[in-house]
Formats: structure tokens, C-alpha cells, sequence
């Protein structure tokens, strides 16, 4: 009998599979498309993708040492726990894993050469890290969370590539006419300022009966990456 069910497992996995990569490949699209200037190399973006998905690896490892710390420090029961698990622990290893693959492959290219390419870069990382994110969620928990996870996970790691973006970019842009200082700056900016809101999407996430601050704050957080995405682009100037 198993013989018999296997193709329609099979078809079922597949489906579920499609159903965690799409919402990613459809943000990947609009972010490309969005690059008014001079579009980024099909190389490149395939290998930020790669790293982002490396970059998962690398987050849920310093998520479970962490973690285990945490859990013989904090009791589990209390607020500062969330506190320190959302914000100090899960939102600085992802965003910290992104950023780090996504400096690593594109801070000395030169195809880096224009202020929204790092918005292109960090979108594409981050969605690359979300899909195989989603891929495992998917996989583990069915249809219904590939839909719920469409509307609020997955854009939301492409919001916080769009913030991480926008200072990466500012910062390449300093580092071009050699201001190291204020470069440095914003890189550290373009870490922290998504790890806040990470850190917050989580946290609210989390809470009990907290489904309408959530719903405000995700489409807060769309709005303004949206119309980040839009006056980018069309300001967006070589560096």
C-alpha cells in the first residue's frame, strides 16, 4: 500500500514545498525589479541567496548555544527572559548571520557601485535565509502555515532587509569617498536597527492575546519598507 501513496506524498511535499518558496521568489522579483540604475549580476544574486540560506545555519547555531545559557541564567518563566531571548539572543544571530554572508560576498564587488544595491544584496539574503526558513517550517507544520507565514514571516525578513539595505548602502557610499568613520556607522546601524525590529516582530509575536498590536505592527513595518523601497530607487544615484 505504501507504493501506492507514495506519489501523492510525494505530490503533497511538493506542494508544500512551492507554497514555501514562491512568496520568497515573488519579493526577490520586486526587489530586482525595483533597481532603476543598473541591475546586479544573476551570479551575484543566486550566490546572496546561497548565503543567505548558509546564514540560517549559522544563526540557529549560535541560537542553541545561546539559548542554553540563557536558560541556566534567566528563569524561563520571566519577562526578562523574552526580553533577552527575542532582542539579545534570536533577532542578533539572524540578523548578525545575514549581515555577515552578506558583507562577506558583495562589501568588495564591484558591481556595489550604487546606494540601493545594498538594499538588492540585503533583501536577497534575507530572503534566502526566510525560504529555507519557510521550506523547514512548511515541511514540519502544512499548508496552513505556508499561507500565515506568507502574509507576516517572509515579507517581514525582507522588511528587515530593506532597513538593513538602506544603512549598508549609506555605509558603502561613505566608504567609497573614504570617511571610515561614518561608514562604520551605518554598518553598525544596518545591523542593529533590523535587529530591533526583529527582535520586536518576535516578542509581540509571542505575547498572549497580542493578534491586533501584531497585526499593527507588521503592516506598520510594511508601509514604511515599501515607501523605503520606493524613494531608494528612485533617488538612487552611483557612488
Amino acid at each position: 500500500m505504501f507504493y501506492y501513496l507514495l506519489p501523492t506524498l510525494m505530490t503533497y511535499d511538493f506542494i508544500l514545498v512551492i507554497a514555501a518558496v514562491v512568496p520568497a521568489i515573488f519579493l526577490m522579483i520586486k526587489a530586482y525589479r525595483s533597481d532603476r540604475l543598473e541591475k546586479e549580476p544573476p551570479a551575484l544574486l543566486w550566490d546572496l541567496t546561497k548565503a543567505g540560506i548558509f546564514s540560517s545555519l549559522l544563526a540557529l547555531i549560535a541560537e542553541r548555544v545561546l539559548g542554553t545559557l540563557l536558560n541556566l541564567a534567566v528563569p524561563q518563566e520571566s519577562v526578562l527572559y523574552n526580553v533577552f531571548l527575542y532582542f539579545g539572543i534570536v533577532a542578533f544571530a539572524e540578523e548578525g548571520a545575514k549581515y555577515f554572508m552578506m558583507k562577506r560576498h558583495s562589501w568588495n564587488i564591484p558591481a556595489f557601485n550604487c546606494q540601493y544595491d545594498g538594499v538588492v544584496y540585503a533583501v536577497f539574503v534575507s530572503l534566502g535565509f526566510a525560504l529555507w526558513e519557510n521550506i523547514s517550517y512548511v515541511m514540519s507544520y502544512g499548508f496552513t502555515t505556508a499561507i500565515v507565514r506568507a502574509l507576516t514571516a517572509i515579507p517581514g525578513h525582507a522588511c528587515f532587509g530593506v532597513f538593513m539595505g538602506v544603512f549598508y548602502g549609506i555605509a558603502k557610499k561613505y566608504d567609497y569617498r573614504g570617511n571610515r568613520g561614518a561608514s562604520k556607522t551605518f554598518r553598525v546601524l544596518s545591523v542593529v536597527l533590523p535587529a530591533i525590529l526583529h527582535g520586536a516582530y518576535d516578542y509581540i509575536a509571542s505575547a498572549e492575546s497580542s493578534t491586533w498590536y501584531f497585526v499593527g505592527f507588521v503592516a506598520l513595518l510594511f508601509i514604511v519598507s515599501y515607501l523605503f523601497v520606493g524613494r531608494i530607487s528612485k533617488t538612487d544615484q552611483y557612488i
